[in-house]
């Protein structure tokens, strides 16, 4: 049996508009899946884009600002929450997990605390989409055309400490390896053991900070980053696809769950828990 899938957003995620949550849930049963979890984003943080950056993305530009940022819209969570229950009612086979995934909670506080208060989340997610870029704040396309690519990774591992120091909201940590999914094709492959120390710096504090690692599929991890997430300490993973339509349910599951095992990480009693060391 796979894992459960434990990063999925549906509709109710801003920049998700075919996410579907019925027919996610459908073809997680359809999968054998044990359990989903819909961790829907709520990005507190404008960002800048460029020209031609959101080519193919008209749902984001529909949230473009005449200042050239990004500026995404409150979690609808009432409608979100409503939505959860009738797929609980519907699927009664399949654990449906409610979730968030907050972006920059560590520079948001305020506002994080606001929305989890309000609401009743069984899995939250911290993620790291941008990073400062003057007085404003850029993600990783648009950093790479301006600044150089290993600067780019080493100022992102570097916030991945302030982000645990920062905001004790989450607990697990998604896709560490996000700005990895833009690397600069010029740049040839991409080479963790470049980044060595500064992942496992990052792993450290994320370890010592209490926190889970996440397994994004939407670019299976480097084994070694897994294995140095033990090295420092690390004792759980979670799976998730990152999917933000139903058909991305799960990809890439059997390899990563190929590749956790390889590096001295087990399934618990039951499907939906924590892999652990």
């Amino acid at each position: 049996m796979l894992p459960a899938d434990g990063h999925v957003h549906s509709e109710w995620s801003w920049d998700a508009p075919d996410g579907a949550m019925e027919r996610t849930c459908a073809r997680a049963v359809e999968l054998g899946l044990p359990a989903i979890a819909f961790t829907e984003h709520a990005d507190f943080t404008k960002w800048m884009v460029i020209a031609g950056e959101l080519d193919g993305y008209e749902h984001i530009k529909a949230f473009l600002t005449p200042d050239g940022t990004v500026a995404p819209p409150k979690l609808d969570l009432d409608g979100y929450l409503e939505c959860l229950q009738r797929c609980r009612d519907r699927f009664p086979g399949l654990r449906v997990i409610s979730g968030v995934e907050l972006g920059e909670p560590h520079w948001h506080g305020d506002e994080a605390a606001r929305l989890l208060d309000a609401g009743r989340f069984d899995r939250v997610l911290g993620s790291l989409h941008c990073l400062p870029l003057g007085a404003r704040f850029a993600e990783p396309p648009n950093l790479y055309r301006r600044r150089p690519a290993t600067e780019v990774i080493r100022d992102y591992l570097a916030e991945i400490p302030r982000l645990v120091k920062g905001s004790d909201r989450f607990g697990v940590l998604a896709h560490i390896d996000y700005p990895i999914r833009y690397w600069p094709a010029r740049e040839g492959p991409f080479d963790p053991y470049a980044f060595q120390d500064e992942f496992r710096h990052a792993l450290r504090a994320l370890a010592d900070g209490g926190r889970i690692l996440e397994v994004n599929t939407r670019g299976l991890l480097a084994p070694e980053i897994v294995r140095w997430w033990r090295d420092e300490g690390g004792e759980a993973v979670t799976f998730g696809s990152d999917a933000h339509a139903p058909g991305g349910v799960a990809h890439g599951f059997t390899d990563a769950v190929a590749m956790v095992e390889a590096q001295g990480f087990r399934a618990g009693r039951h499907p939906y828990d924590l892999w652990t060391r």
